[in-house]
């Protein structure tokens, strides 16, 4: 079917991505209102968009992230009868508090402390980014990790899951990269459940217009907004290449809301005050209670993958 679309003269691709990147709402609009034949139907949409969105990824050997393991030498200090970690971020972060309280024992402890941290990189060629650990901050980390956990030989599942981050410490130290196969596997799954929920939202939202909207109609409303955000994804790859991380990361998420609220507006016909009120409900509890939980279990899903 996609290839007769493609090679057709008169094709529906064309109609499609115009009315998807132009004209928000259109699309889930035809099919409520018994056009849906202009368009590409919105389930195959969403597959194609998410597809090339990975098969770009692949082609271009660029990661959906990395991260970039660092470690910094930690000065410990007696002020009082407490100890603290003099902030070695201070001088260059003067908000930042120049102390942190730590327990007495851990302070008492011989050698050098070293503070661990990962910096994100989203869409970076794989291998471009290396972690910054001396060996000696790896050795203390890892024999760490292995007195603690022979003191708790009575606690298995936490010994097992002590043991599944410190080997996916190791393996991201040795490569940022390292989760990128198992989130590109899990990450089209748990988007697609999501597809579902979002639409629930817009049920709830507009219950008092279940007469006009059937469920169906919002599923097709969430399949071409979750279409959208690949294609934004796919230009943000792009422009990654070219642009500062934060300013692509910035530049995505607001193409997104502005392009959902103004597909709530044309499709729902409310006004714009209940239509961004109800934007912002929808958007923070399909962030907070969705997405980011999601978000998470894929994370969780690649640590134990790794």
């Amino acid at each position: 079917d996609l290839v007769e679309d493609v090679v057709s003269f008169d094709s529906r691709i064309l109609r499609t991505g115009v009315a998807l990147m132009a004209e928000p709402g259109e699309i889930a609009a035809a099919f409520r209102e018994g056009r849906p034949h202009r368009y590409v139907p919105a389930l195959r949409l969403y597959f194609f968009v998410s597809l090339i969105f990975f098969v770009i990824l692949n082609a271009s050997n660029l990661a959906i992230v990395q991260f970039e393991v660092t470690a910094t030498p930690q000065t410990i200090v007696k002020h009082g009868n407490a100890f603290f970690i003099v902030n070695q971020d201070a001088a260059n972060d003067p908000a930042s508090p120049r102390l942190i309280p730590i327990p007495a024992a851990k302070a008492q402890e011989k050698g050098t402390k070293y503070g661990f941290s990962a910096k994100t990189h989203f869409f970076a060629p794989v291998g471009a980014y290396h972690s910054q650990i001396p060996p000696e901050a790896l050795t203390k980390l890892l024999g760490n990790h292995e007195s603690a956990a022979s003191l708790q030989v009575n606690n298995k599942e936490e010994t097992w899951f002590e043991t599944r981050i410190m080997d996916t410490m190791k393996a991201l130290v040795a490569n940022p990269a390292a989760l990128n196969e198992p989130l590109t596997t899990w990450m089209p799954r748990v988007l697609f459940l999501l597809l579902p929920l979002f639409a629930l939202l817009l049920w709830v939202f507009y219950v008092r217009q279940r007469k006009e909207f059937y469920f169906v109609d919002h599923l097709i409303f969430s399949l071409n907004m979750h279409s959208f955000v690949f294609i934004v994804l796919i230009v943000a790859v792009g422009v990654a290449q070219l642009a500062s991380e934060d300013w692509v990361a910035w530049g995505a998420l607001f193409a997104m809301g502005a392009y959902l609220l103004i597909a709530m507006k044309r499709f729902y016909h409310q006004s714009w005050f209940w239509t961004a009120l109800k934007f912002v409900c929808i958007g923070f509890i399909y962030t907070v209670f969705f997405l980011s939980p999601a978000l998470a279990g894929v994370i969780a899903a690649s640590i134990f993958w790794t």
